[in-house]
């Protein structure tokens, strides 16, 4: 056996180890996974009956290691849907590799989970938005990062070479522009750039950025996303603009705050989140 015929073989060993051990707390057929960014952790007390296993619990997990992320998973019932919830995710800049960093999706894909929600905090440049507004994620910038896909293909997931003309789903996206709508919450449209980090990024890069389109800056959910189409998953992307970006404010940049104002938009996020599950 190669080296990365090796490789490919013991991640899907903790695949596999991780999804058989979710089944046997949770025997029910999982319709949805929302993964929760900085600061809106409160969404998973919303899960009804849950199960909760902690990260650690979960063979091939790593721990969550970011204030903010409380590393554990939530596995219940939202209305009359199945749902799995992760309060806390892995980050590149934590010094996991990519795999790593998208083994949960592959995790949930192999389990059947058909839509995916990915929530994020994020610096805000788009015109008009504010700290505590809400964001769509109509498209991304994935230049700056190394591919989740890199290496052997898993060709029981999807293929070599992924179109990615649209990694968000225009159906989800239009049922979460409606819900707004209905609860008379302003939602941006925008495209989201992944940075590394963890450093913050600087004014000159935030000009590069807004000069290429990004609406808004953060350091997840691009690689999940990208894995989350190649396995055939339906994905909505929803920012909380937490702050505006390096240069637009003139105040420093503090993870502090990326927590405060997440914790206060939670409300929001939570009333968008149930409208959108309800429908689903």
């Amino acid at each position: 056996m190669t080296t990365e015929s090796k490789v490919q073989s013991d991640y899907a060993t903790r695949i596999k180890q991780a999804a058989d051990r979710i089944s046997a707390s949770f025997p029910h057929q999982i319709d949805v996974l929302l993964v929760l960014g900085s600061g809106l952790g409160a969404l998973a007390a919303k899960v009804g009956h849950p199960v909760v296993l902690d990260y650690t619990d979960i063979p091939g997990f790593p721990a969550a290691t970011v204030p903010g992320h409380a590393g554990k998973l939530f596995l219940g019932s939202w209305g009359q849907k199945k749902i799995a919830v992760m309060q806390g995710r892995f980050h590149y800049y934590e010094g996991h590799n990519m795999q790593e960093v998208t083994l949960p999706i592959r995790v949930m894909q192999s389990l059947g989970v058909k839509t995916l929600i990915l929530t994020n905090a994020a610096g805000g440049m788009g015109e008009g938005m504010k700290p505590g507004d809400l964001m769509q994620i109509t498209d991304h910038i994935s230049l700056f990062m190394e591919s989740p896909l890199r290496g052997a293909n898993l060709d029981e997931f999807g293929p070599r070479f992924i179109d990615q003309t649209q990694v968000y789903s225009q159906r989800l996206g239009e049922l979460a522009q409606t819900v707004a709508a209905e609860q008379g919450t302003l939602l941006h449209r925008g495209i989201y750039c992944y940075c590394k980090g963890p450093q913050f990024e600087t004014p000159a890069e935030i000009r590069l950025l807004r000069q290429l389109g990004a609406s808004a800056a953060g350091m997840s959910t691009v690689p999940e996303a990208i894995v989350a189409t190649h396995g055939g998953m339906s994905v909505l992307g929803l920012t909380c603009v937490t702050n505006l970006a390096a240069g637009l404010s003139g105040q420093p940049l503090s993870h502090k705050e990326v927590l405060d104002v997440g914790a206060q938009a939670s409300g929001k996020m939570i009333d968008l989140l149930s409208g959108v599950l309800d429908r689903l």
